[in-house]
């Protein structure tokens, strides 16, 4: 058994077992050799709860930390702790999480609409940050908590009353500030008029947050992206230490002094190239080194680039980290950036269309209307599979990172809308029944197979559309000058 088996007990161990193991030490003195004591008591999978005696930072007598380590069906293992001290009465409760640091951040979106949108369940680990913009408010990353959305701001609210006596003596006026304040978030939180619609924001670069999601509703209102972490995430996370980065940004910058010096000497040599070079380059898979972005370990990504017919070249890049475990697989699409987006819809009413290629870029948003189903830019990250393909990585998403992580205390209603939400999508993956893709990707980087190619597809429309300004300036394209004015083609024209 390894040593996560032991201490994470998987779920429908018997209480009795648990017991036995335990009878034995209780017996003896009550205490293991490793200072923790059983107390008797499990929660409701009979997962046995721990005492240790801790030291209280509050008045620096001894309390008790109870702790519970337990593995959430579906999810990961957690341990819960709780702490108490006799001596001042302090208290503390927290939740972390004791499984692996995802490979890439999450950051979630929640639109608070109603009352009932308070009341979502919010997994927030110790390195999650949560913001509410239009409050203009931000939690930093501190304890782990499993709350409501009500519950971070109730928290918030009775930190800030707790010293306003104390402030009322030493400084009026940033008190009567402090007050109004109070008063503005309670108004939220009862959904008074002109409060909603609320957002909120959830951003963990070690992926092991969440907030609820409920089935079927809207894109705008539930979001969830995945992106990878930068330096200074993988410092807060743990993964390196400041020093760590400091040198390593030391090797990249001397790296990259030696590349330009080998350039500048490179360019001083005469290069000759043959259609021989360019066929190998197409043909064959080229590795080149980089760092990890996990734990800026050099790493070997794999590239080449291929031709899909009808449409346009596109770049497969794969990179695995022997050090870390960090797995990463994209697809790119080349060529130069057009001046339009572009929707594709496909009506699949047979099922055959299933096998149709299908390559979903980054940027690209994709809705199927019948199955209740939104999937946002930058979720799932850049995928060329199948279309069947392509929804039961959907399916399995969504199983393992949103339905599983609160099945235990959600209600009949929710889970019968769960279930009902991925029997539909699994009997769209087996060709059951008829449904319509819609494919949105403002860089028209995004692709389904025409089977009847190079005549029209009857099943398949494709429309070109002007960017928003708010898309041109996510994209980066804001302050690109695509044109040329009419004043500058005089000129060269003259």
């Amino acid at each position: 058994m390894s040593k996560q088996d032991e201490f994470f007990k998987p779920v429908g161990e018997s209480v009795q077992e648990i017991a036995a193991e335990n009878e034995p030490v209780a017996e003896a003195s009550g205490v293991g050799s490793d200072g923790v004591r059983p107390t008797g008591a499990a929660d409701a999978e009979g997962h046995p709860v721990q005492e240790i005696e801790s030291l209280c930072m509050n008045c620096h007598e001894n309390g008790t930390t109870r702790l519970l380590l337990t593995s959430i069906p579906y999810f990961r293992e957690v341990v819960l702790m709780s702490f108490e001290c006799p001596h001042c009465g302090f208290k503390n409760s927290e939740i972390q999480s004791a499984s692996q640091i995802q490979e890439k951040g999450s950051r979630y979106m929640l639109k608070i609409e109603q009352k009932d949108d308070y009341n979502r369940q919010v997994i927030k680990s110790e390195t999650a940050a949560c913001r509410f913009n239009e409050l203009d408010i931000e939690i930093p990353p501190k304890r782990g908590q499993l709350t409501t959305v009500e519950g971070l701001l109730s928290e918030m609210i009775q930190d800030l009353e707790s010293d306003q006596p104390v402030r009322k003596h030493v400084d009026e006026a940033l008190y009567e500030q402090i007050e109004q304040f109070i008063a503005k978030v309670t108004s939220y939180i009862k959904c008074e008029p002109g409060t909603t619609p609320l957002t909120f924001t959830l951003d963990d670069p070690a992926g092991n947050s969440w907030i609820e999601y409920k089935p079927g509703e809207p894109a705008h209102k539930w979001s969830h992206t995945e992106y990878v972490r930068s330096d200074e995430d993988n410092v807060q996370v743990g993964l390196i230490t400041r020093d760590q980065l400091e040198q390593r940004r030391e090797e990249q910058r001397a790296k990259i002094a030696d590349k330009q010096r080998n350039e500048s000497e490179a360019k001083k040599q005469t290069f000759l190239s043959d259609a021989t070079d360019i066929e190998n380059f197409n043909n064959e898979v080229q590795t080149f080194r980089a760092s990890c972005p996990s734990c800026l370990q050099e790493v070997e990504t794999h590239m080449k680039p291929v031709n899909i017919p009808h449409f346009k070249e596109v770049i497969i890049m794969s990179t695995v980290c022997d050090h870390c475990g960090y797995k990463s697989n994209e697809v790119k699409t080349g060529g130069a950036i057009p001046a339009q987006g572009r929707k594709v819809t496909l009506y699949c009413d047979d099922p055959a269309d299933l096998s149709r290629d299908i390559l979903k870029s980054e940027t690209c948003s994709m809705t199927i209307p019948e199955l209740h189903l939104d999937i946002q830019e930058g979720t799932l990250g850049g995928r060329f599979t199948t279309l069947e393909g392509l929804l039961r990585q959907v399916c399995e998403e969504l199983e393992t990172r949103v339905f599983t992580q609160t099945s235990d205390s959600m209600d009949a209603e929710t889970k019968a809308r769960w279930e009902s939400f991925f029997s539909k999508l699994k009997d769209a993956a087996d060709g059951k029944v008829k449904f319509t893709v819609i494919m949105t990707d403002p860089l028209a980087g995004s692709y389904i197979q025409n089977v009847y190619a190079p005549d029209p597809d009857p099943n398949m429309t494709i429309e070109d559309f002007e960017r928003t300004k708010e898309q041109n300036d996510d994209l980066g394209l804001g302050g690109i000058q695509t044109q040329q004015t009419n004043h500058q083609t005089k000129e060269q024209t003259v």
